[in-house]
């Protein structure tokens, strides 16, 4: 989105199924190069910790302004329609519709 990988952090598995909220953290965006990168970033860096990509796919992007985020998700895990609401700085509620 917008030249780079949006990027947000979500301490439980992403929702799979509707009626399920989960909290999303937004993170710092990341150029499109780190799109296939998985591994550890060393204690004491920025994002410190495992990155591990949980999905792969495409997105169809159907709504965006300030505060939501409407899209279609085809991944290998993830299919569907999803939406991302922004409710503090960095925090978003994450689910399917």
């Amino acid at each position: 989105m917008e030249g780079v990988l949006k990027s947000w952090a979500i301490p439980k598995e992403p929702p799979l199924e509707k009626g399920i909220k989960r909290l999303a953290v937004q993170v710092e965006d990341h150029a499109l190069e780190y799109a296939n990168f998985e591994g550890t970033i060393p204690e004491g860096e920025y994002g410190a910790g495992t990155v591990e990509i949980w999905d792969k796919g495409t997105y169809t992007l159907e709504e965006k302004d300030n505060k939501k985020i409407i899209f279609r998700i085809k991944g290998k895990k993830l299919k569907g329609k999803y939406c991302l609401i922004k409710f503090k700085k960095n925090y978003w509620l994450f689910f399917k519709l």
